[in-house]
């Protein structure tokens, strides 16, 4: 594999990690720990996420449990959470909040769906940019005369082939998270 299909691969590899990362705090019918990685909290004069303040775990299918790993922070948190308007009451309980996640009507889940839909394209508009830049690359290199015109075309064809790839994949895993999320 050529060094321009090579760091092709790796940049649309990061542009599909960055789109799973986007999907996972997607809301679904379901507690997911995740839901929480956006937020951030006010704790000792600096802002911080909750998953560097506490253990986020899901012991229901609707509710989330966090267990703040400083005690003092707990009230911090629950502040936090209601300020990120995610639609989500903590309730303190001694050492730890609870979180009882409310099931989502049929709007709200399509407009979840919307939205990941919207991400989907942006990753996909990221992938076939990467395609666009390594290719000018790949011919710039054949002007330049350090490639030849048949390895200019195996390496657009093989870009083509890793766009294809991965535009693919973004479109399965969105399917994927589109069902879960319209599932009631």
């Amino acid at each position: 594999m050529s060094s321009v299909t090579q760091q092709t691969k790796e940049k649309m590899q990061a542009a599909l990690d960055h789109f799973k990362t986007e999907l996972k705090n997607l809301r679904t019918n379901r507690a997911n720990p995740g839901m929480l990685d956006g937020v951030t909290v006010e704790v000792y004069g600096t802002q911080m996420r909750i998953k560097e303040l506490a253990n986020v775990t899901a012991p229901e299918a609707r509710q989330l449990l966090i267990s703040p790993f400083d005690p003092q922070t707990a009230g911090a948190i629950a502040k936090g959470i209601e300020k990120a308007n995610l639609n989500l009451q903590p309730m303190i309980e001694g050492q730890v909040i609870r979180i009882n996640v409310p099931p989502m009507d049929e709007s709200v889940r399509k407009q979840i769906v919307k939205q990941g839909k919207q991400k989907a394209e942006d990753a996909k508009i990221v992938v076939r940019d990467i395609r666009r830049k390594n290719n000018e690359l790949a011919r710039k290199q054949k002007a330049d005369g350090i490639t030849t015109e048949d390895v200019m075309k195996k390496e657009e064809k093989a870009i083509q082939e890793l766009t294809d790839k991965f535009c693919k994949e973004i479109d399965d895993l969105f399917s994927a998270r589109e069902k879960e999320i319209m599932t009631v």
